[in-house]
């Protein structure tokens, strides 16, 4: 196995596709690419079109994947708010890779049996596949899809992420094979010789202590610990320093566990959500996922200091796995909102990545939404950064 990627800031598209091909081969040094993931910067939507042929003449490409992005990441380099295109190759020996292109405006019932997801989707489970899937955030039916996927093939890896730079339906572009979409979702599956690691860095800070929902209503947040949350809140204020007290006010999230057998839970191990609003009369909390009685839960904090040290947590723990020294290529899916908007430096995640990593080919984007789990269960994301990290079987 061996990965390759390159970034280009050329200011036409020929010269970022000449410029990163040079590259790439000399990278590959003279194997051939059977996985090719492209992401393009939306100052080349004209041309959109003409970059697989532009690829094809100039390299074998086997199966091409890609999309537009509104920030482009190749070589381990962030590029924001100018034109860019990446280039990302693997060669693959032992490895079947499998397309996946839907709608998915018309998915399995929720109820049916996981043998009719296998069968709709072409992809057998006993070959233990894994996914990256790329999707169009105005034609994506996200929480669907990705349930489906979980409920489907539950011990495959899923990351990935959404298409951006468009401000409206049929502005994006979705790269698969010779076909380019500009809506619903495409991926690849990988089965044989290849293990998909995931790492997702949700940029938060636990603050207080973990509360069991003792009260709720699907969304609506209406006891933990037998008090209205916005007491257990209140009572945790004069706990905090005046840094976190400010950062309440704009930057407060909750945490949902989402592995119950865990005996004590911490950083990483919620999944993230938005307070979506108070009902002062009676204390409760309107929370951006379903909730259930028994779940614990945990108010947390995000700024661009708790984001950063929650990425080094993140890959720490990685770090701590069997097998990350063999990873030989990652993709990173991360947030329009992360970046130098958040941290006031550019490469930041990139950079952190390559301290702990080591020089690992690493490609990707800036996405509308970032695709990855949390304990068992795979999740689209905001603010969050999400890297798949490839390495033999």
């Amino acid at each position: 196995m061996k990965w390759a990627s390159c970034v280009s800031t050329q200011e036409t598209i020929e010269a970022c596709v000449e410029e990163t091909v040079a590259s790439v081969t000399q990278q590959l040094a003279g194997r051939d690419a059977d996985l090719t993931v492209i992401f393009v910067s939306p100052h080349f939507r004209t041309q959109y079109r003409a970059i697989p042929q532009l690829l094809r003449d100039r390299m074998p490409v086997g199966m091409l994947l890609g999309c537009s992005g509104g920030g482009i990441i190749g070589g381990g380099r962030e590029i924001e708010q100018k034109p860019a295109f990446s280039l990302t190759a693997a060669h693959l020996p032992g490895v079947d890779l499998q397309t996946i292109q839907t709608d998915t405006m018309n998915l399995p019932d929720p109820d049916t049996a996981p043998s009719v997801w296998h069968e709709w989707l072409g992809v057998d489970p006993t070959t233990n596949p894994s996914f990256i899937v790329l999707a169009d955030p105005f034609s994506f039916r996200a929480e669907e899809f990705l349930a489906g996927m979980d409920f489907a093939y539950a011990r495959s890896a899923k990351v990935g992420g959404l298409a951006s730079g468009a401000q409206a339906q049929g502005g994006n572009a979705l790269y698969l094979g010779d076909k380019i979409y500009n809506e619903g979702l495409i991926g690849v599956a990988l089965s044989g010789n290849i293990q998909l690691d995931t790492i997702v860095a949700q940029g938060c800070r636990p603050i207080g202590q973990p509360m069991s929902i003792t009260k709720c209503d699907q969304y609506q947040l209406l006891e933990v610990d037998g008090q209205p949350p916005l007491e257990k809140l209140e009572e945790m204020v004069d706990t905090l320093s005046e840094d976190d007290r400010k950062l309440l006010r704009t930057s407060l999230f909750l945490g949902i566990e989402m592995n119950p057998m865990k005996e004590d839970p911490g950083q990483g191990d919620f999944l993230i959500r938005n307070l979506m609003g108070v009902d002062q009369e009676t204390g409760s909390l309107s929370i951006g996922a379903p909730l259930r009685e028994g779940q614990l839960v945990q108010f947390h904090l995000r700024d661009k200091v708790m984001s950063s040290e929650d990425l080094k947590v993140m890959l720490s723990r990685y770090q701590n796995k069997d097998g990350w020294r063999e990873a030989k290529g990652a993709l990173l899916f991360s947030c329009l909102g992360r970046g130098e908007h958040l941290y006031g430096q550019p490469n930041h995640d990139s950079d952190m990545f390559k301290t702990k990593m080591g020089n690992i080919p690493l490609g990707g984007f800036f996405c509308n939404g970032e695709i990855g789990p949390v304990g068992q269960t795979t999740f689209l994301h905001g603010y969050t950064s999400s890297f798949g990290i490839f390495r033999p079987a």
